[in-house]
């Protein structure tokens, strides 16, 4: 389940054998394998086509260029700690030409705690060797080789990229002056503790390509002046949205053809639907029509070394509420090195001495300074913060600077996004006990010699008992579910007697292997919960972890019931879809347990926060709806690519999956033509006359009656259907006030004449005829010659249009026309369709949408039948990759986005494991990969209602004891007297889901009949449902009034029956 509410809109068959043999050993580059290896992953080359199967949702956020510059960077990463690895994850994922570990280093303890290639059997070995076998197997484009040797200037000369983890200051700028100079790229992470460091070098003049990965904005033009600034006026469907400085160009300016495919112009924005660009005074004058689109510009951007950016740092803030924090930690960090370098060792935990010690070393540092670096005053209280968690190692911190650090090597390698520029310091100190007194003591924080050293080293012990202990459910093992479980087994999240539940009703496929990075080409077609729940075990043989394969919802509340809530300490959140959040908000809501959210879309990324009487749920908020396409839009007036691929999907529907279902439905349930019959207006007509089609007229019995089919649907929808909408609105039309009727967003078709030599119109014919066959249980076939073959010989009916038919130009229009009903036609239908006794001599066989699968015949059909319609309208087509993104409602989504977010959602599940109670300690965030932009902002307070005197939240409820203490359950004479005796509130309205059960306006026989009924009777009555065995309360909605007769807002009511 990958994720993406960014707004909150949110959703093959692997060989078995392990590719073992094909990982690179210890210190080799895999280049001898010119094979494809067994897991069906081709290697790697310059020219390399790129895999669309593996890199789909990524090749959406980062585009083919962008990706083929990628695959030819050498990437060196050294130190090979939890930072480094998590680094090397995130662009071995991501697919660069090649990555090599350096580290000199041997495993300890410490590096345990958030390094989740390293096992406790590794201590003692080199810590690069040791992970290269585990990363290598992440992607086998991309050969990855260990280095234990000392980095000198010649063997940095190999690499594009360099990153730096794990390294002295002094290192750092003689490495980095000599990276500056020979033109390698350079990035330097560092995290300690809480706190996080980033740098980056791209050189004196490096070009971004595309600033913000958004997509290229286009309006349609209604008017251009001849001016000596030209002013062109949109059309007032929609707000142009671009901005003063932003470059266009024109196409299908109809008089003013001198702007069509011009040079890219410079535009001033004058209005929402305006805006001017060049001199137009001597050009052509203007008639009508012309498409404005934006042209991405690339940009220079120069960058100072690391050495003279030390003196006069440019910082990038991730957090406005801490502006004067980044500077403090430029020297803080300085004066780590010259600790780290005067002891050769770091400050210890919580060491005072030690404290006092750094502080005095940033004095030093500071008073050094000559440049903008130098702080006016240094902030002891944080300089000593990092003194005493300068040793912890954190894995949430190692996978937020770990993702923005991989995204910038990529950056680096594209010049697609942003680059940061070019400090960016980080901390979550809030994350530390609330309490002002509560001190952590030395000896609670030092070392134990166990895998946990680095987190105790931050917190003490007490913390990693109390983490050990909970029990956490996880919705989702996708890539946000992947990521969250890696971090809770480096955090020890129920590695004594807690458990995590993850839950996930969906198989790996490849397209997951991207970035979901616990599963291998050999777990293809497994299921997500169980194969992430081993790989995890492996990180971290304690951790329990259970994997189920439920979808959650009001179906599995026999599984995920009170008692299994109730057992549940918090609940995350790693959905793909809206409705599933939604659903999962309210249940926390209901049995008050603390919610993690977060999504992703492309490299943003989001997270919140709901704490029980805290802080608003999720659903307190909701996005504006998605813009749905008008009907008539689709049917007869579209005008760009996404109407027609939204067409082509409808097709599909309409043709191999509906008619099959309802044909099927009428062949087995005794009921369907009753239900049929009941429905509204003229559907009852068009499901019998659908069913009629699909099972009489035309049912195929042979690949020759499918590809006939295929052919006359072509002729329909590409030829006849528009010679029938000329016919009622010519190309030459004028509207009643004069204006051509073909204009502004309405493009004039022509119909498409069948041809067996355009290979579209093939490719239309044979996807259409399989899926046909396919639905209807036959053989279909991918033999072209004989295809042709057949389709000289089929003879299409001569179409003339006909006058007097109606075609409805507005959906108001469409709405106030009333379909007459032709009773007896139906009546005829009735009597013409066949028994249902003969249901065994049909094959029937609805078909589900399948983006993924090339080999089913989806996308081809999509593809071809979308850009058939394109071309009857001159709409540009669009290529198979692009069509997949739209008609299949991908969501772009790239690794080290899910890395950064995931890191801050596991920061507030230590806030929210040590019981934190401020609004202000939780941090909601909101991150752009691409601007680079952060923003963090405290949770809002849950709103406050009163009735009488007394504040309520959406937290807040009546209790109810449903069976009194006579052993008789309440009935609704007593329930209404309830509550007002005890509450002074008079009930108007009282309903349960969707069932109404009282109401102040009921008819007085039913309000006689229910007033002594028990409440549970009354539900079972009106929803005709039972109530399950597992059920132990039930929600009641309440409409009162006070003893004013004011209508008063009130909370729901929990009324408990067992």
């Amino acid at each position: 389940m990958s994720s993406s509410p960014l707004s909150k809109k949110r959703r093959v068959s692997g060989s078995e054998t392990k590719t073992g043999s094909h990982c690179s050993s210890s210190n080799s580059v895999r280049t001898e394998l010119s094979h494809t290896p067994a897991n069906g992953m081709a290697k790697n080359g310059n020219d390399a086509e790129i895999d669309e199967g593996l890199y789909s949702r990524q090749l959406y956020v980062l585009g083919h260029d962008a990706m083929k510059r990628m695959q030819s960077s050498n990437v060196l990463i050294s130190g090979l700690r939890g930072l480094g690895v998590e680094i090397a994850k995130n662009i071995i994922l991501g697919g660069v030409k090649s990555v090599t570990l350096h580290d000199q280093g041997v495993a300890e303890w410490k590096d345990l705690s958030s390094q989740f290639y390293l096992r406790e059997e590794d201590l003692g070995k080199n810590r690069a060797d040791v992970s290269q076998t585990r990363l290598a197997e992440l992607n086998s484009y991309v050969p990855v080789t260990s280095y234990t040797g000392v980095l000198t200037n010649e063997y940095l000369t190999k690499f594009q990229v360099v990153v730096l983890t794990n390294s002295s200051l002094d290192e750092q700028i003689s490495l980095g002056d000599f990276c500056h100079s020979n033109g390698i790229k350079l990035i330097v992470a560092d995290t300690r503790g809480l706190f996080g460091q980033l740098f980056c070098d791209f050189g004196e003049e490096m070009t971004v390509f595309d600033t913000n990965g958004e997509q290229p904005l286009s309006a349609m033009i209604s008017m251009i002046t001849k001016d000596s600034a030209g002013v062109v006026t949109c059309l007032d469907e929609a707000r142009h949205g671009f901005e003063s400085g932003d470059f266009v160009t024109f196409t299908e300016v109809q008089g003013m053809a001198e702007l069509n495919g011009c040079e890219p112009i410079e535009i001033k924005t004058l209005g929402p639907y305006t805006f001017s660009i060049c001199d137009t005074s001597s050009f052509s004058d203007y008639v009508r029509g012309g498409i404005v689109t934006q042209v991405k510009m690339p940009k220079k951007v120069a960058f100072k070394s690391l050495s003279s950016s030390m003196a006069e740092p440019e910082f990038l803030l991730t957090d406005f509420a801490k502006f004067d924090r980044p500077g403090q930690l430029h020297m803080g960090f300085q004066a780590l090195h010259a600790f780290e370098k005067k002891h050769s060792r770091l400050p210890k935990p919580w060491n005072q001495s030690d404290a006092d010690e750094l502080v005095a070393l940033a004095e030093e540092v500071n008073a050094a300074q000559t440049g903008s670096a130098k702080q006016e005053q240094l902030d002891q209280a944080i300089i000593k913060k990092l003194s005493c968690m300068a040793a912890g190692d954190l894995a949430p911190i190692n996978a937020f600077i770990g993702g923005l650090a991989a995204q910038e090597v990529m950056k680096a390698c594209t010049g697609k996004f942003m680059p940061i520029m070019q400090w960016l310091y980080f901390d979550a100190v809030e994350c530390l006990p609330e309490a002002e007194d509560a001190v952590l003591t030395e000896e609670e924080c030092a070392p134990r010699n166990c895998r946990y050293d680095g987190q105790i080293a931050v917190f003490g012990s007490k913390l990693q008992e109390l983490l050990a202990k909970q029990r956490y459910f996880l919705v989702g093992a996708g890539a946000i579910g992947c990521e969250l479980l890696k971090n809770f087994a480096m955090m020890g999240l129920a590695s004594g007697e807690g458990e995590v539940i993850v839950t996930d009703m969906d198989t790996i496929e490849k397209s997951n292997l991207n970035r979901q990075f616990l599963f291998r080409p050999w777990d293809v077609t497994k299921m997500k919960s169980e194969t992430a729940a081993a790989a995890v075990k492996l990180m971290n043989p304690s951790v329990r972890i259970t994997g189920h394969q439920n979808r959650v919802g009001p179906d599995t509340e026999k599984v995920y019931d009170d008692d299994f809530f109730e057992s549940l300490d918090g609940v995350t959140n790693a959905l793909d879809n809206v409705d599933a959040r939604m659903y999962m908000d309210r249940r926390c809501v209901y049995y008050r347990k603390p919610l993690l959210e977060s999504g992703t879309l492309g490299t943003k990324g989001n997270v919140q926060v709901v704490i029980p009487f805290l802080t608003e749920s999720y659903s307190s908020s909701q996005d504006p709806p998605e813009k749905s396409i008008p009907i008539c839009t689709l049917k007869n007036f579209p005008n760009a690519i996404e109407h027609t691929l939204q067409w082509a999907r409808d097709e599909f529907e309409g043709l191999f999956k509906q008619p099959v279902e309802n044909a099927l439905q009428y062949l087995t349930d005794p009921k369907f033509m009753e239900r049929t019959l009941k429905l509204p207006g003229a559907q009852p007509l068009e499901v019998v006359e659908a069913v009629y089609k699909s099972l009489v007229t035309d049912y195929p019995r042979s690949w020759e009656d499918c590809v006939a089919w295929a052919r006359n649907h072509f002729q329909c929808q590409y030829n006849n259907n528009i010679r029938q909408l000329l016919h009622n609105f010519p190309p030459d039309q004028l509207t009643s006030s004069g204006a051509p009727f073909w204009s502004g967003p309405k493009r004039c078709p022509h119909p498409l004449e069948f041809s067996t030599n355009n290979d579209l119109h093939m490719d239309y014919i044979m996807a259409a005829a399989n899926l046909l066959a396919q639905s209807y249980g036959l053989p279909g076939s991918t033999e072209r010659s004989v295809l042709t073959k057949l389709l000289q010989d089929i003879k299409v009916p001569e179409f003339i249009p006909k006058s007097g038919v109606k075609i409805h130009v507005s959906d108001q229009e469409l709405q106030s026309a009333n379909a007459s009903i032709d009773d007896s036609r139906l009546e005829e239908l009735k009597t013409l369709l066949p028994s249902t006794e003969a249901t065994s001599q049909y094959k029937l066989c609805p078909i589900e949408f399948e983006k993924d699968d090339d080999t089913n015949f989806h996308m081809d059909f999509i593809v071809a039948a979308s850009n058939l319609r394109a071309e009857n309208y001159d709409i540009p087509p669009a290529d198979r990759h692009k069509s997949k993104l739209i008609a299949g409602k991908i969501i772009p989504a790239i690794a080290t986005t899910t890395a950064a977010v995931v890191g801050l959602v596991c920061l507030e599940l230590l806030k929210i494991v040590q019981g934190h109670k401020k609004l202000e300690s939780y941090k909601n965030g909101f991150m752009n990969l691409a601007l680079p932009f952060f923003g963090f902002s405290e949770p809002i307070a849950a709103p406050k209602h009163k009735y009488y005197e007394i504040d309520w939240t959406l937290w807040d409820r009546f209790e109810v004891k449903g069976i009194q203490s006579s052993g008789e359950e309440m009935t609704l004479r007593q329930f209404l007297d309830y509550f007002k005796n005890e509450h002074k509130l008079e009930i108007t309205m009282l309903s349960q889901g969707v069932s109404m059960l009282y109401s102040f306006f009921m008819p007085a026989a039913k309000l006689k009949e229910r007033l002594d009924l028990p409440m549970t009777e009354i539900v079972t009555k009106v929803s005709k449902k039972k109530l399950g065995k597992h059920v132990k309360a039930l929600v009641f909605e309440l409409c009162c009034n006070d003893e004013t007769e004011e209508d008063v807002e009130v909370p729901y009511v929990r009324y408990t029956i067992r």
